[in-house]
């Protein structure tokens, strides 16, 4: 297959490389633009460890680029992680068409945040979905799905690379197989099961005490790594990863109060239950630290309550 690949960081630089390997003929990439100061995309860096053409336009509206596309003549385009919008005359410029990967079982979690929204609310699991992309938010038919298990103690970091990245370059493979052989399915989506959430960012991540225990974990691990769920302490935000829910309680301490801090962590009281936690960091700080460190630094200590 000659093949246009659109994408970035990590999982499009293993999709590439997947591809390449598979004997495909790669017709272009195109990458993120460079960021002046930070490295370059390791899309970027593996098309150019392979000799491949590249392009790194700052958006895919304007007639060059649309022509560029039509002029290479590809049989299909992969978006593989991308934030861009690609208009649908792209789209459906190469010879199949394009397909666009994402992390949830859609319909259900369209947007941005697909990862941590289905742990914030709670799923018993996710999957991968590639794609046939159309003017829409997500809402193109489905090729293919897998379903993964969220386990209790997953975090949005741990559930996509362990489970839905290397899923999705195993299915990305599969759906160019299936397209090859003409069996390539474009089944519609049930719109009556859509949800569709805005990306997860600090005005979703409070942790409010007074929630369930479960929301409030659940909270925790879904905004773990970015944006990081935080409660406030003496007019500092204090953000928490790596967290645990211990069921039962038995603590007579009020939801968010700090009950215990030792080399395991922080444990912290909610209704029926604790949650204890294992990093922690103060902002502006970057450097996610044992509540340990931070209770020997007079930052923080047993009795004070989170707000």
């Amino acid at each position: 297959m000659r093949i246009v690949l659109i994408g970035q960081a990590a999982f499009a630089e293993k999709a590439l490389e997947a591809l390449h390997a598979g004997g495909h003929q790669i017709a272009h990439v195109f990458a993120p633009a460079d960021v002046p100061g930070a490295r370059p995309d390791p899309l970027k860096t593996k098309a150019l460890e392979l000799g491949l053409p590249l392009s790194q336009p700052a958006s895919f509206r304007g007639d060059r680029e649309f022509d560029q596309v039509r002029a290479l003549d590809a049989d299909l385009a992969i978006m593989a992680f991308v934030t861009l919008i690609v208009p649908e005359r792209i789209l459906y410029a190469p010879r199949f068409k394009t397909i666009c990967f994402h992390p949830s079982l859609l319909p259900r979690h369209r947007g941005a945040s697909a990862i941590n929204w289905a742990i914030i609310e709670g799923d018993a699991e996710t999957g991968v979905t590639w794609f046939w992309p159309d003017r829409g938010i997500d809402t193109g038919p489905i090729l293919i799905q897998r379903r993964v298990p969220i386990g209790s103690a997953d975090t949005t970091g741990s559930l996509y690379f362990n489970s839905l990245f290397p899923l999705g370059i195993e299915t990305m493979l599969q759906a160019v197989d299936l397209i090859a052989a003409g069996n390539a399915p474009a089944t519609p989506q049930d719109e009556a099961l859509a949800t569709y959430e805005a990306p997860c960012r600090d005005e979703h991540a409070a942790i409010d005490f007074n929630r369930p225990a479960r929301a409030v974990h659940d909270l925790v691990r879904g905004c773990d790594p970015q944006p990081g769920a935080f409660a406030s302490l003496a007019g500092r935000r204090l953000r928490l990863y790596d967290a645990m829910l211990k069921a039962g309680g038995g603590d007579t301490a009020a939801p968010g109060t700090v009950v215990n801090i030792d080399r395991d962590g922080m444990r912290i009281a909610l209704h029926d239950a604790s949650i204890l936690v294992r990093r922690a960091r103060f902002d502006p700080s970057p450097k996610k630290v044992a509540p340990a460190d931070l209770a020997a630094a007079g930052e923080i200590a047993v009795g004070a309550r989170l707000e």
